[in-house]
């Protein structure tokens, strides 16, 4: 399934534009725009996809979602079958309208180090929730330049109090000052590029230019998780996408392109972290697929 591209309505008279959903179901395709987008879940649930990641996604959270970033926020089926109206506050900003204000403006260097690192996605930690939902339901009653300034604050706020947010481009979940290091960056580059292979600690350690009992203990500390259980959360995000995409041919073979060696491991890493099992993702997909329809 390829990405569509998706108008945001904006305003001759604004650069920041609200969207309030109160539908059956969100907006079900796979879609990408040249905004920026900061996302409040008010009510409804399902599973998110950004890029070449996916995870459950509830009320209460909130996600940034990069500017040309595909993705699709695809609400459960049983809250469709339920006619349960699922909720969302949406902010659209073009950075390339704010951007020439960052080389003039020094206050908002930290805005600028935050919008570069989301450029993938972040989850925000839900510690802060209730102040930053406070901040976007201003945003969505207030207008003009009240809106670009408390938007603004927003991000400041962000920048400055949020320490730790899910990169939705790795699923893992970093404090803000550790997240960009290049060693790290490296990390997340090879192993979503390498995923479907056989990655063993000796030559992930080697991207990192660390022995292996060194690049353990690194990355344990910088991400609380194995390097292995990282390695399988971003396999089976992959294979739930493809199962969301209908873009696999079976199972057993699904298991494999994946990275996994047999569908014993496969299934029983698939359910440890979805908490089913895969066959009954699937049927689970088909249903939401069925009712969206």
């Amino acid at each position: 399934m390829k990405a569509i591209p998706y108008l945001v309505s904006v305003q001759k008279e604004s650069s920041i534009v609200v969207e309030a959903d109160e539908l059956p179901f969100f907006y079900n395709q796979l879609h990408h725009h040249k905004e920026m987008q900061i996302t409040l879940i008010e009510s409804g649930e399902g599973v998110l996809i950004v890029g070449n990641y996916s995870q459950p996604f509830e009320a209460g959270q909130v996600y940034i979602i990069g500017a040309n970033q595909p993705h699709m926020f695809k609400t459960d089926a049983s809250l469709i079958q339920k006619k349960t109206k699922s909720k969302a506050v949406h902010i659209f900003f073009d950075m390339e309208k704010l951007r020439p204000c960052f080389g003039l403006l020094p206050e908002l260097t930290a805005v600028e180090k935050l919008v570069s690192r989301a450029s993938c996605g972040l989850q925000l930690n839900e510690g802060h929730r209730k102040q930053i939902g406070r901040e976007i339901q201003f945003i969505e009653k207030s207008e003009g330049l009240t809106r670009l300034t408390t938007l603004l604050h927003l991000l400041e706020y962000i920048a400055a109090e949020v320490q730790l947010c899910r990169d939705l481009g790795t699923g893992i979940s970093s404090p803000a000052k550790t997240f960009s290091g290049f060693r790290m960056d490296d990390v997340y580059k090879y192993t979503l590029e390498n995923y479907h292979k056989d990655v063993s600690i000796q030559q992930i350690a080697e991207v990192a230019c660390l022995t292996p009992h060194a690049f353990c203990k690194y990355f344990k500390k910088h991400t609380r998780k194995t390097y292995l259980t990282f390695l399988n959360e971003i396999r089976i995000s992959e294979a739930c996408k493809k199962i969301t995409l209908g873009e696999y041919e079976g199972l057993s073979s699904l298991g494999y392109s994946t990275g996994f060696n047999n569908a014993v491991t496969f299934n029983r890493v698939f359910k440890r972290v979805i908490g089913m099992a895969p066959s009954d993702y699937v049927k689970k997909v088909r249903g939401e697929r069925v009712m969206s329809e």
